[in-house]
């Protein structure tokens, strides 16, 4: 059994002021994730603030991005090894975001997953395609060589480390949710093809969250697909309410 996992990513939101505000709601409103991985992504100059708050609670602390040196003459960037410092466990790596407006390539992700390794960290690693990509009919092309240039070098074992995240890009903020279908059909290639790279148990073990507009209202649906294990939420994580409901509805569907 894969345990769902659900990850909020916050993006470029909250002060260190309203961060702790949120997850000092999130603690009261989610006390237990027995059936859940939970964790959150706040922006990086809170990530310390909030893993104080979070030091006795179940749920987890992830930073949304990584530079894959650990010191020296990068302005700007921070390391796994600081993000770790500051009590973050999770890291999210090669988000359609970073790829459409930071020039992040197959390459970067690839560091970047590696370095978060080092470092003790775990990755969650996005892949997905553009709308033109799968109107254009090539989401597996595109899968496929996400998958390959991310995790070329890895062996299996690392590979077993990882956290995967289907995030069609023309689903991200813009209200539309592929299908059930949809996604369980992506979802399912990923683990074949993680099959072919790395191995069945490999696979069989892997845990993949669909992302694109993810709510409370469709999260029980999404992960009652086979290949489906959990959710990297967006905009809908920065509610207190809103994200609690996706976990615990996410709970119970993990229960049936």
């Amino acid at each position: 059994m894969r345990k769902p996992i659900i990850a909020g990513n916050w993006k470029l939101n909250k002060t260190i002021n309203e961060a702790a505000q949120l997850v000092t709601l999130l603690k009261r409103q989610i006390p237990d994730t027995q059936h859940v991985d939970v964790v959150i992504c706040p922006v990086v100059t809170a990530l310390a603030a909030v893993s104080e708050i979070l030091i006795d609670s179940d749920i987890q602390l992830g930073a949304q991005d990584l530079y894959w040196e650990e010191k020296g003459a990068f302005t700007g960037q921070v390391s796994g090894s600081l993000l770790k410092d500051a009590g973050a466990k999770y890291v999210i790596v090669g988000h359609s975001e970073r790829r459409q407006f930071f020039n992040e390539t197959h390459e970067t992700v690839n560091k970047k997953a590696k370095a978060a390794l080092k470092n003790g960290l775990t990755p969650i690693v996005c892949v997905g395609e553009m709308l033109a990509e799968r109107e254009s009919q090539t989401t597996f092309q595109v899968i496929e060589a996400q998958l390959k240039g991310a995790f070329a070098g890895f062996s299996a074992d690392e590979m077993s480390r990882i956290i995967l995240a289907y995030e069609p890009v023309w689903a991200i903020g813009t209200g539309k949710v592929a299908t059930p279908a949809q996604a369980q059909e992506v979802h399912l290639f990923i683990r074949k093809e993680i099959s072919i790279l790395f191995g069945e148990e490999v696979a069989r073990g892997i845990r993949i969250q669909y992302g694109g507009s993810v709510k409370a209202d469709n999260i029980a649906e999404l992960m009652r697909q086979a290949d489906i294990d959990g959710a990297l939420v967006g905009g809908a994580s920065l509610d207190a309410n809103g994200f609690s409901d996706i976990v615990k509805n996410a709970q119970v569907a993990a229960l049936k």
